[in-house]
Formats: C-alpha cells, structure tokens, sequence
C-alpha cells in the first residue's frame, strides 16, 4: 500500500509571502490543520494551526480585534513557517510514512514528486484509515488472536486449517511479543469460533483470544 494511494491529492498550498490571516482563513474555511509552503513550484517550508495559534494574540490580550487582524495582515508566512520539513517521496509505501511522522512526533507530512513539486499531503487521520482497511474493521469480520513460536512454516499451517475448512483469509497481522513469540491475528467470514479454534489447536497454534466485530 502507498502513500500515494492514501494522500490528499492536489493539495491547497500557500507561499512564503502569503498573509498569516489569509492562510488562516483559508485553513478555516477548507477545514484544513497543515498547508506546504511553495515557492516556484518547489516545496519551502510546512504551516499548521500550531504555527498560527503561536504567533496570534491571547484571548486576555488587551488589543482590539481590528488590531489584531491588522497584526497578522502585515505578517508573512515566511516569519513563522517550519523550514526545516520533512517531507515523504509519492513512491513510498505507507509504513515509510507512518514511521517517518512516529520517529519525528509529527501529525503530516507533505508528499513530494521526484522533481520535488508537492502532490499530496498524508496526516495521522490518513494512517488510521489504512490501520482500519487494512484489519477489516468495518467490515464485521471475526478476528482470532493466536501466539506462535518464530518458525518456519507457521503461516503455512495456520492457511491450511483455514483452507481444509473452506474459509477465507481477509487479513492477517502478525506482532512480535516481548516474550520472543509472535502474536498472529486473522480475520475472515468465520461461522463457528469453537470449530476453528479447535483445529488450530490441535496442529499446536493456542487461540489467545476470538471476536466477532460488528
């Protein structure tokens, strides 16, 4: 799965010279929280609502409103924009992405060609979507939890139980514990928990914990 696949397209951008209350408004009006900042077609700098919040007066400030919309008239996105951005090739996959925002506490990232012209933006909202497709949580499925051993041929054995009962695989994940064994969980159309568990069992694979979702 790739960013590209999962990323705003097209996105809104803004330039460094742009007003502080001009992107403001924009990011309001579109429901926006981060903008790339663009200067001839290239990416220069990233804006979110933090950027903004920073720069704009407390609410016990005793400025009007008419000055404080004259203050931020007058400043440029240049003045407060993250220069330093990191930013995620259109080509990766989602797990590069996802990754690159945990490594770095960061809630998007603007996605960029090879030629370096910003295409896209992929946020945390982005990523959870994918974590959902990806373990057919909408779906109502059956999700089964087993611990294995690290061994060849698990998965192997695992799909064979499944095939011999002519059920369907719709994902599976597998987690590495702390104890050095693996959790596996499998999810599908399953009509009888207690008969799949029984057959797992017996070929040595202990069903830690079984849920119909939905």
């Amino acid at each position: 799965m790739f960013v590209a696949n999962r990323m705003t397209k097209n996105p809104l951008t803004v330039t460094p010279d742009t007003k502080v209350d001009e992107a403001a408004t924009l990011m309001k009006k579109h429901h926006f929280r981060r903008l790339p900042v663009v200067d001839e077609g290239k990416l220069v700098g990233f804006l979110n609502d933090k950027d903004i919040m920073r720069v704009s007066p407390s609410p016990a400030t005793t400025l009007s409103k008419y000055e404080i919309n004259s203050l931020l008239s007058k400043m440029c996105i240049k003045d407060i924009m993250q220069k330093e951005v990191i930013s995620v090739s259109v080509d990766a996959t989602i797990e590069e992405a996802a990754l690159l925002m945990c490594n770095n506490k960061i809630g998007g990232l603007p996605v960029v060609s090879s030629v370096g012209s910003v295409v896209g933006v992929i946020t945390e909202t982005d990523i959870f979507k994918t974590f959902v497709d990806v373990m057919g949580l909408a779906d109502g499925k059956t999700r089964i939890t087993l611990e294995v051993d690290d061994k060849v041929g698990v998965v192997k054995d695992i799909a064979g139980v499944f095939t011999e009962c002519g059920l369907n695989i719709d994902s599976l994940v597998t987690c590495k514990t702390t104890a050095g064994k693996y959790e596996i969980v499998v999810r599908g159309d399953i009509p009888s928990i207690d008969d799949i568990k029984a057959k797992l069992e017996l070929k040595g694979y202990p069903v830690i914990h079984a849920v119909k979702i939905g």
